[in-house]
C-alpha cells in the first residue's frame, strides 16, 4: 500500500510519536509511507532520521487553500491508496484534498478524548470512511455523544515499542539527573500543558516528602506551562525535591531510575507514558479519567485516584512505595497486560487490516 499521513502539530508528544511509530512499522512491513507536516515540526527530523519520506506544507489553517491545492496535486500524482489525517487543521486540508483527488481511502485518527461537532458546518467529519480512536472510551464518546456511526469508528490503541520492555533498573543513571543515589524517584512524563495537570503532582510533593524525605519528583517534558509550574514549585517551597528536565529524547532513561510513575491529567485518551511505564516495570498511580481505566485495573495493574485530588495522589504514592508486595504484583500484571494488548505489532496488525479492507471496499 501507498500510505500518506498528515500531521499539523509542531510538537512531539504522544500523538506525533504514534504517527512516527505507525509510519516506521508499516514501512518495515513493505508498505510505502510518507508524512506531510510543517517545516518547523519536531516530527520532521525524527521521521527523516528513521528513513521516512516527508513533504512539508504550511498547513496554516483549516482553510489554507494553497496547502490544500498542493496536497491535492501531491496525492493525485503519487497515487496514494490511504490518506490518514490526525490533527484538526490537517484533517480539513487533508480530508478535502483526498476527496478531490478521488481515489484514496480516507481515515481520521482521533487522539484526544474531546467531543467533535458533527454537523453541516463541520462537514469534514462526514468525509472519512473510518475513524480510529486510541481507546474504547474515546470510541464510545464519538458514537454516543457526537453522533458518529458505530460501524465507522474503530478503537486501535497505541502500541508500546519493544525497547520499553527491555528497560532495566539503573540507579547509577541518577547522577545524570543530579539526584542522590539513595533518592526515591517519582516521575511524571509528558508535555507540560494544562490538561496534563502537573500542578496536581506538585501539590502532592509536600505530603509525600513528609513521609519519605528522600523522595524526588521528576517532571520530564517541555511545554507551554513550564514557567508557571516552576513558579508554583517555588511558591510551594518544594524546589529541592523537584527536577524539571525539559524534553528528553529517550525517556527509557527516566523509567530506568523511577520507583513510581504518576499521571495527574484532567483528561486523557490512552496515555502513552503510562503504557510505557507499565512495560518498563514501573508501578503507576494515575487519575481516573478518559481511557485510563481501560489500561489500569485499580489495585491490580496500578492505582487510580480522582482527578485534581493531590491528597489522594500523595496517599497512593506513599502507600505504593511502602508496600513492595503490592508493587511487585502491579508490575507483573501491568507488563503482562501491555505485552498482550498494547504492543506495536498488535497496533500495526489492526491498522493494516483496516487499510486493506477500506481499499478493497
Amino acid at each position: 500500500m501507498r500510505i500518506l499521513h498528515t500531521e499539523w502539530s509542531d510538537g512531539f508528544g504522544g500523538q506525533e510519536k504514534r504517527v512516527l511509530t505507525e509510519a516506521v512499522g508499516m514501512k518495515s512491513r513493505g508498505h510505502s509511507v510518507t508524512i506531510v507536516c510543517r517545516k518547523h515540526a519536531k516530527l520532521l527530523p525524527e521521521a527523516l532520521n528513521r528513513g521516512i519520506e516527508c513533504k512539508t506544507l504550511p498547513l496554516r489553517s483549516s482553510y489554507d487553500i494553497i496547502s490544500m491545492f498542493k496536497l491535492f496535486r501531491y496525492i493525485k500524482n503519487e497515487k496514494f491508496d490511504v490518506v490518514n489525517t490526525h490533527s484538526g487543521k490537517d484533517s480539513w486540508i487533508g480530508g478535502i484534498a483526498a476527496k478531490f483527488a478521488g481515489f484514496p481511502a480516507l481515515v481520521r485518527t482521533r487522539h484526544l478524548n474531546i467531543p467533535l461537532r458533527r454537523n453541516i458546518f463541520n462537514f469534514i467529519h462526514y468525509l472519512p470512511q473510518s475513524f480510529i480512536t486510541c481507546g474504547e472510551n474515546m470510541r464510545q464518546n464519538l458514537i454516543k455523544n457526537c453522533g458518529f456511526p458505530e460501524n465507522k469508528v474503530l478503537s486501535i490503541p497505541t502500541g508500546v515499542e519493544e525497547r520499553f520492555f527491555r528497560v532495566k533498573r539503573t540507579p547509577e543513571l541518577k547522577s545524570a539527573f543530579n539526584l542522590p543515589q539513595h533518592s526515591v524517584v517519582i516521575s511524571n512524563v509528558g508535555v507540560l500543558r494544562g490538561v496534563k495537570g502537573h500542578e496536581v503532582t506538585l501539590r502532592a510533593v509536600k505530603a509525600v516528602v513528609s513521609e519519605i524525605p528522600h523522595a524526588v519528583f521528576i517532571l520530564a517534558g517541555d511545554g507551554p506551562k513550564k514557567n508557571s509550574l516552576i513558579r508554583l514549585a517555588d511558591e510551594l517551597r518544594i524546589t529541592s525535591h523537584v527536577r524539571f528536565t525539559g524534553y528528553i529524547e529517550d525517556v527509557t532513561t527516566v523509567f530506568a531510575i523511577s520507583d513510581i510513575s504518576v499521571l495527574s491529567s484532567h483528561s486523557e485518551g490512552i496515555p502513552q507514558s503510562i503504557l510505557q511505564s507499565m512495560a518498563a516495570g514501573v508501578p503507576v498511580v494515575a487519575t481516573r479519567v478518559g481511557g485510563v481505566p481501560e489500561i489500569i485495573i485499580n489495585e491490580q495493574s496500578g492505582l487510580l485516584v480522582p482527578p485534581s485530588d493531590h491528597i489522594a495522589l500523595a496517599s497512593s504514592i506513599i502507600r505504593l512505595i511502602n508496600n513492595p508486595t503490592l508493587q511487585n504484583s502491579i508490575i507483573s500484571n501491568a507488563r503482562e497486560f501491555v505485552l498482550k494488548e498494547h504492543s506495536v505489532e498488535v497496533m500495526l496488525d489492526k491498522t493494516e487490516l483496516l487499510y486493506s479492507k477500506l481499499i478493497r471496499d
